[in-house]
Order: C-alpha cells, then structure tokens, then sequence
C-alpha cells in the first residue's frame, strides 16, 4: 500500500499512576499507592494510531482535539510518530486515570466531556480521507465518526479502499461498504439488542448470531467478534463462522482491541483475505498483551523512544520478566529439552507456575540436545518446542539457550525461583550458584512416576519390558 493508513476517531488521553503497595491508608481501608509515577500516552483511536504506525507504515490520524493542556499533552505525543489532522473538540479532552499497583488497577477516574460538534472539518481533514490507502473508524462515542463531514468524507471513498469499523454502543452506526466491524463480545450483545435482535446466551453460538444479524442490519462484509483469550470469529456471510483463535497471554489486556484493530486494517490494506486480517489482528493483539500491552506503551512514550508495541521475535522472555519485575511480580524459570512433551513436563510446569508470577522456561538448543543424549535427538527441532510450550496456558515466555547448561542465561534472566525436578535430588545442579548469586533460590518439585521422553522413546521402538 502507497497510500497512507487513516485512523479515523475519538482520541482520549490515557494516564497511569503506577506504584507499590504494602499497607492501608489510616483514616479509611483503601491502601496508599507509593512511589508513585505518572505515565501517560493516547487512547482510543489515538493508540490505535500509534500501534498501526509501530508496524511500519505511514499512518495519519484524523480526530478531534480541545485546545487546553489534555489536549496539548495529547498532540505532542502524537505527532512525534504520526500525521495529525485534527479540527475542533468542543469541550475538555477525554482523560482517563488509572491507578495500578501489583500489576492491579485499584482505582479509575474519569474527565472532560469533550465532543465533536458538527461544523467544519478543514482542508486537511478532507485530504487525508480521500487520499486513503485504508480507513480504521475507532469509535469511542465522543462524535468523530459521527460529524456530518466526516461520515460524507466515509462514503466517498471508493470500494477499493477496506474500511474497518471497531465501534462503540453510544457511537454511531458503520457506513456503508465497511468491509470488517469488530465489536467485542459485549459490545456486539449491545449493539444487537439495539437493534432489536432478541438473540439470548453467552456461547458462541449466541456470538455467531449476534455476529450475522448485525452484518445482515449494518451491511457489512464482515463481523469479527473479538472474544479475548478465546479470540476472535468471524461472520462473513456464509453459514460457518471462521475462529482465529489466540494464544495464551497473560496480563492488563487495557489496548488490545485497538491492536487487534489496527493489525486487521493493516492486513486488509494489503490485500488478504477477512480470514487472513482476523487471523493477523489475533496474533498482533496476543503479541501486544504479552509485551505489556498498553502500559508498556506508556513506559516506552515516556523514555521518549519508539513505541515497539509487538515484541521482537526472541524477546518475548525478556518483556515478560521486565513487566513482571516493574508490577513487583515474582519470576519463575525451569530449563529442559522438552523433546516430547509429556504428563510429567505438563505436571510440573503447572506447579511451577502456581510459585510466582510469570513461568519462564529455557529450552536446550538442538545442538544442545544431541551433546546430552546422542545423535538421535531432538526428536522435536528447537522451534516446535518452544511453539508447543508456548501453547500451554501455565507457561508466558519460552527462549533458547545453546550452552550446556543455562547458566549463562540465568546470568541475564535473574529468575526469583529456579524449579527442577526431583530426580536432581542429590545432585548438584551446575546453575544453582548463579541462581542465588542474585538473590534467587532453586526449588526441586516432585514428578509424576514413570514419565520420561526417553521411556516414551523405548516404548515406542517396542524395547520397554
């Protein structure tokens, strides 16, 4: 795509109060957040922006702002990374204040009733939607999508340019020729309701109905009903719904469906399939989620550096760790080959897990293997492993390591808690020193009998007794 991606929307100024707590306050039972510190960064369509422009692309945002601090606060944010076209919002701007300790928010308060009255929009405004590329509507009911203007300039554009519509229950309905609209569970039972669709349950059965009347009533191509951990399915008209479902991530999900949004549209623009753009807007919104999501994007705003908002591949650990150390979290590491993953790794890694925080596991490189158990393995190559614990919803990051042992990369790990099996009871284990050279202890965990790869393997060639 040439053309630049356009976000079209209500931007609010998010703002986090992050602190620890380890007592209650002495006139009232709430607990005093100390330390505390301020970390701010765009919402609603402006993150959305933000998290388009991350993945490369030249993206211009098309929204409404209030001349007062806020909204100040807000553009200069903004136009550090894209094009802002904005015309007047008439009222304060938008602020929403979260306070959070342990990872935890504990408190939220609410400013500025600011609208988009509707009146005129400008020169810029008009050439930014009509030299788009592709449009995300991120509708958070403050009235952009809703200004006569706007909603003209929407119509206008020709079929070719796909159109996502992420909408809200007190905004506006899509216009017409939307390709993709992506509600959320509630929002699509809120939407349908008002509509007057009488479609009862919480199953995804109940989704794919709510999904396909909202399509058939709003004219859309596509319904992506974005589920959470579960997902996202989506109602294109045919009788099956497609389910892209996604991977276990743990953590504040506040944003993701602004990434899910934003990685649809990007797909789309181009040229995949709504299968495909569902699919892709799963994978960038679980990524964003384990990367810290959007408190990790207010941290990066604040050190005045990029906004990296889906990790690298081969980082995934080290975003994990660094959020769960910043909520004053325990981490938690184990390390094998996991060459056929068995009852006995799932058994352990689940009461590895229940000890801390976050579970990260460090996986012998092929070379690694084959140095401990011959020329015949890994049976599963390094990537498929790592893939397959992945999957398993007790374990947040898995990474790496090429030494025979982990103690290297324990050095940079620095886990509170190294977890070992019990048959390494006697035995001293090469990385304990480095374990507790930083404060971290090694906690051997008992094992389900009789459960080995190596007994799988026997078993297998017919040689187990």
């Amino acid at each position: 795509m040439t053309a630049p991606l356009v976000v079209v929307g209500d931007v609010l100024l998010d703002i986090d109060i992050v602190g620890g707590s380890s007592r209650l306050c002495p006139d009232a039972p709430v607990p005093v957040v100390e330390q505390a510190e301020e970390r701010a960064r765009p919402g609603g369509a402006g993150l959305a922006a933000l998290l388009a422009a991350a993945a490369g692309r030249e993206v211009v945002l098309v929204t409404a702002l209030a001349d007062d601090e806020p909204g100040r606060r807000l553009r200069a944010m903004l136009e550090e990374h894209v094009e802002v076209a904005a015309f007047h919002l008439h009222g304060g701007t938008p602020r929403k204040m979260r306070i959070r300790s342990g990872g935890q928010s504990i408190a939220r308060l609410d400013t500025g009733e600011g609208r988009a009255l509707d009146g005129p929009v400008g020169p810029r405004v008009a050439d930014a939607v009509s030299g788009a590329g592709a449009v995300l509507v991120s509708d958070y009911g403050r009235g952009v999508p809703r200004h006569r203007a706007v909603r003209s300039l929407l119509e206008a554009l020709p079929p070719r340019v796909p159109v996502v519509w992420d909408p809200h229950p007190r905004g506006e309905a899509p216009v017409p020729g939307v390709r993709l609209l992506t509600p959320n569970s509630e929002e699509a039972a809120r939407l349908a309701a008002a509509d007057g669709a009488d479609i009862t349950g919480a199953g995804l059965s109940a989704v794919g109905r709510r999904g396909r009347h909202l399509g058939r009533a709003w004219g859309v191509e596509g319904v992506a009903v974005t589920l959470g951990s579960e997902g996202a399915l989506l109602c294109d008209g045919s009788r099956t719904p497609f389910l892209a479902p996604a991977r276990p991530a743990r953590g504040d999900a506040c944003g993701a469906g602004d990434s899910f949004a934003a990685g649809a549209v990007g797909a789309l623009a181009d040229g995949a399939s709504l299968a495909a753009a569902v699919t892709e807007g799963v994978h960038r919104a679980s990524e964003f989620v384990r990367a810290g999501a959007a408190t990790a994007v207010a941290a990066r705003l604040a050190d005045h550096g990029t906004p990296r908002l889906v990790p690298e591949r081969g980082e995934d650990a080290w975003d994990v760790v660094e959020r769960t150390r910043r909520a004053g979290g325990t981490v938690v590491a184990t390390g094998g080959c996991f060459d056929l993953l068995h009852a006995g790794h799932v058994s352990m890694l689940h009461q590895a897990r229940r000890l801390g925080d976050c579970l990260v596991v460090c996986v012998n490189s092929d070379a690694s293997v084959r140095r401990r158990k011959g020329p015949s393995r890994p049976v599963t190559p390094a990537a498929d492993r790592v893939r397959v614990l992945e999957a398993l919803s007790d374990v947040d990051a898995a990474v790496v390591f090429e030494d025979d042992t982990p103690a290297p990369l324990l050095e940079r790990l620095r886990p509170d808690v190294w977890v070992k099996g019990a048959d390494y009871a006697g035995t001293t284990l090469p990385e304990a020193g480095t374990v507790r050279a930083h404060g971290g202890e090694v906690v051997l965990l008992p094992l389900l009998e009789g459960r080995s790869t190596t007994r799988l393997l026997s078993t297998t060639k017919g040689d187990a007794p």
